[in-house]
């Protein structure tokens, strides 16, 4: 049985039919891609996996639980976590307290304080700047602080929204090799993301999101392989 699975997939905005049947799963201890244009409707997926726009019909599993009716802040303790496009920081709080209130599902202060630790030995820049003000950060800083925030409460499954968007290219290698960090620890991952040949080297498996629909889905080393995908996604 799947970690993750969503069956069937039909979101709307409006009458604006953004997922047309999307089926895909996340098996435990693994990390799969998704990849597609913008608009594509990968940023719907983990929306509607995470109860950020309710599917109008299909299956969402977790664990085997349908979570189709489960509200979003429900979803969270459970163990799915998503880290949004764009960071998302509380701007006017510090690094800490944006910290802290990724932690707000967590019973007591102790698991509060060991969820820090591990954010600040995980990301030492975030240790240095531990009093600053989040809006005052580097976008590299922000996308640390995001996922930081979002391993607070102990993920089974991470799901991120273009962590690279924006980055310099240092920083990009950087923010893969925390990805494959967090992952090598024991959190499986959903991962979206524009740079294709990144996500791909990271990936077990991978799917290509086309209009709203899956038009391929293989292993992450075959996807590299693939003429099409090579000259659509790849740049080859």
């Amino acid at each position: 049985m799947a970690l993750l699975e969503a069956i069937d997939l039909h979101t709307y905005y409006g009458n604006i039919h953004a997922l047309k049947g999307i089926s895909l799963s996340v098996d435990e201890g693994e990390i799969v891609t998704l990849i597609g244009a913008n608009g594509a409707g990968k940023t719907t997926t983990l929306h509607s996996i995470s109860g950020l726009v309710r599917p109008r019909s299909g299956q969402i599993l977790f664990e085997g639980q349908d979570l189709m009716h489960v509200p979003s802040h429900h979803i969270v303790p459970l163990g799915v976590i998503q880290v949004p496009e764009g960071r998302r920081m509380f701007s006017r709080l510090s690094v800490e307290e944006n910290l802290r209130m990724g932690g707000f599902t967590l019973p007591d202060k102790a698991g509060v304080r060991d969820g820090i630790d591990r954010a600040y030995s995980m990301f030492p820049r975030l240790k240095e700047r531990r009093g600053q003000l989040a809006g005052t950060l580097s976008g590299g800083e922000q996308q640390m602080l995001a996922m930081g925030r979002a391993l607070m409460a102990k993920p089974k499954v991470l799901l991120l929204d273009e962590p690279s968007m924006g980055l310099a290219p240092q920083l990009v290698e950087q923010i893969f090799s925390t990805i494959v960090k967090i992952h090598s620890e024991g959190t499986s991952i959903l991962l979206v993301e524009q740079n294709a040949h990144m996500a791909l080297e990271v990936a077990h498996r991978g799917y290509i999101l086309q209009t709203g629909e899956i038009v391929l889905a293989d292993t992450a080393g075959n996807l590299q392989d693939n003429d099409e995908v090579r000259r659509a996604y790849l740049g080859v």
